[in-house]
């Protein structure tokens, strides 16, 4: 995985306070993780850490759209995605991240990589079935949609009316209710 010196705060010169950093993930982010479920990205990621004499908090929000398949039909389309995480940022003898909401960093540490963060807000807010919005309304037409229509088994009994019952059926039916 390639450094990305743009996800790296260096809080050593940031006065007590809170301090915004704002950023434009792209589908080049997800493919420097590996990680290539998206055909592509557009998504706005605010970060707001706020200093503190002894630690520090980090807020995460991010909001836009990702371009992924439908688990349906296949077809691709843009899912909007929001979501929001804190972490604490603490100082301590070494570093652990074991805790998602705590982190601890070494004393004398002098920034803080936040692209681990990003990258598990953004994927963790996409739900696991994604569904195309043309699904649920009944709006969407594809090929695909239209060949399966015209495919489709027509039914054969539409307008005829229904057989008339076999005699010998209606003779064991009258043995259930003659008890």
């Amino acid at each position: 995985m390639k450094q990305l010196n743009e996800f790296l705060i260096p809080f050593i010169g940031l006065k007590l306070g809170k301090h915004q950093f704002e950023y434009q993930v792209s589908n080049t982010f997800f493919t420097d993780f590996g990680f290539d479920e998206f055909e592509d990205a557009s998504v706005k990621v605010t970060v707001v850490l706020e200093k503190k004499s002894t630690f520090m908090e980090l807020t995460f929000k991010h909001k836009g759209t990702v371009n992924v398949p439908c688990d349906l039909t296949g077809e691709f389309f843009d899912l909007p995605v929001k979501g929001k995480i804190n972490v604490v940022v603490q100082f301590g003898e070494q570093f652990n991240n074991d805790n998602e909401e705590l982190l601890i960093l070494p004393h004398g540490e002098h920034q803080i990589d936040i692209k681990q963060y990003i990258y598990e807000m953004i994927v963790l807010s996409v739900p696991l079935k994604k569904v195309h919005p043309g699904i649920k309304d009944g709006t969407l037409k594809t090929p695909t949609l239209d060949k399966l229509k015209e495919l489709s088994v027509k039914d054969q009994n539409q307008g005829k009316q229904e057989e008339e019952n076999d005699p010998r059926w209606d003779k064991l039916k009258k043995l259930l209710t003659d008890k």
